[in-house]
């Protein structure tokens, strides 16, 4: 179809025509980003924690001054152990979807010159490593010798398990597998590597959603630290066991205060943890359709209005020769010059607007796949909705051509 005379007829409506294509920009820039963060969203609430959840629970103390870890680990641990149903318990700093408890920068060099990101330390005494099912998919299992003692933070020089995205981060195709690295004077040394281990705050931690698997597993021995616990059931048995503790810890461990929002089953703590990324979620898709439908009513609008406009040209049109489907053929080729002027602008403004995202928010820098899957998108919804206009134009009878002015 020839097209010079659509754009004769679209410049004598500059005004209508601009609007709407200024609508059909705004509404690709929205819908790319929107779409791209709704879908980020969705990837990180289905997260691989990297240990089996339902059959997990952890109990956290809070304040417990001039403890001593030998005699509140022996206390939490016989309880937890001689409950029926109980197939391991161990001490940790923390667990994913928890308290934040270890994050640190680290270094490939002892003097600290070369920065590696930021990783979370957890720190594991044997039973927490059984409780967690824990293997190493590379690299070799601790052994006793590796569960040391803490200088404060950490063993002095220790060797750890490192995620596979993390030893990637560090060594990008290189084999981890005895390669060192630093955390302050903390002398590190890759034993294996673990498919995947969640930081406690995934996609809140630095580094943001490419950091959620950023996890340094430390063997330390038992006594090394105290006040949080993993304790690895039944599925079934899991909610009774740590009704059990918590209504036990008054008496077991007067001198400490039970933190009852960190005392509960890891699914619950990973539900919790995304409460807010479901509702984020639900809000960009709903931005997404809200979007599409106010550009699908503006469509609809123009085109209607279109119609009833030319009704009088669109029947000299049919009583020249043009067949209906011609007349369909040339709305749809209009709204397709529109969307296309539109998503160019749009495609434009969604580069803008994940920059100043980046710049602001810290978001994930906006992949080119989004840019065609909205034009896409925004291409067949103008098709759809110029079709009942258009239909209604081909309805319009030559009679009509000879009706006066």
């Amino acid at each position: 179809m020839d097209i010079k005379p659509i754009l004769a007829t679209l410049t004598r409506h500059r005004v209508s025509a601009l609007l709407i294509t200024l609508e059909i920009a705004l509404a690709c820039a929205v819908l790319c980003n929107a779409l791209f963060m709704a879908v980020s969203r969705i990837d990180l609430i289905g997260l691989d924690s990297g240990v089996d959840e339902a059959s997990l629970a952890t109990l956290s103390l809070n304040d417990c001054e001039g403890c001593k870890p030998a005699d509140i680990n022996g206390r939490w641990l016989d309880l937890l152990r001689r409950q029926p149903g109980v197939q391991a318990a161990g001490v940790v700093n923390s667990l994913p979807f928890a308290q934040r408890a270890g994050a640190a920068g680290v270094t490939l060099d002892p003097e600290g010159k070369r920065f590696g990101g930021v990783p979370h330390f957890y720190t594991f005494d044997p039973g927490a490593i059984q409780a967690l099912g824990l293997v190493p998919v590379q690299g070799r299992a601790f052994t006793a010798a590796d569960y040391q003692p803490v200088e404060n933070f950490l063993p002095a020089n220790a060797q750890v398990w490192i995620t596979r995205d993390f030893a990637e981060h560090l060594w990008p195709g290189e084999n981890p597998l005895g390669r060192e690295f630093w955390m302050s004077t903390f002398h590190l040394t890759v034993a294996g590597i673990v498919d995947h281990f969640a930081v406690p705050n995934p996609g809140r931690s630095e580094g943001g959603v490419a950091a959620a698997q950023w996890s340094v597993i430390v063997p330390v021995a038992t006594d090394a630290q105290s006040g949080t616990y993993v304790v690895r059931a039944d599925p079934r048995d899991l909610p009774g066991i740590v009704q059990t503790a918590v209504a036990a810890a008054p008496t077991l461990v007067p001198e400490a205060i039970l933190n009852r929002e960190y005392s509960t089953t890891l699914a619950e703590l990973r539900h919790r943890y995304f409460t807010q990324d479901r509702a984020m979620t639900r809000l960009l898709l709903g931005v997404c359709l809200a979007m599409l439908l106010v550009t699908a009513l503006g469509i609809v609008g123009l085109a209607s209005f279109w119609v009833q406009q030319r009704t009088r040209q669109i029947g000299i049109r049919r009583a020249l020769g043009a067949t209906r489907r011609q007349v369909v053929a040339y709305f749809q080729t209009e709204n397709l010059l529109l969307s296309a002027a539109g998503i160019v602008l749009g495609m434009l403004l969604a580069y803008a607007g994940n920059q100043v995202l980046m710049h602001y928010f810290e978001t994930a820098r906006l992949p080119l796949l989004y840019l065609p899957l909205g034009a896409i998108a925004l291409f067949v919804l103008g098709q759809a909705a110029v079709i009942g206009p258009a239909l209604r134009a081909a309805t319009v009878p030559p009679i009509v051509a000879t009706r006066g002015q």
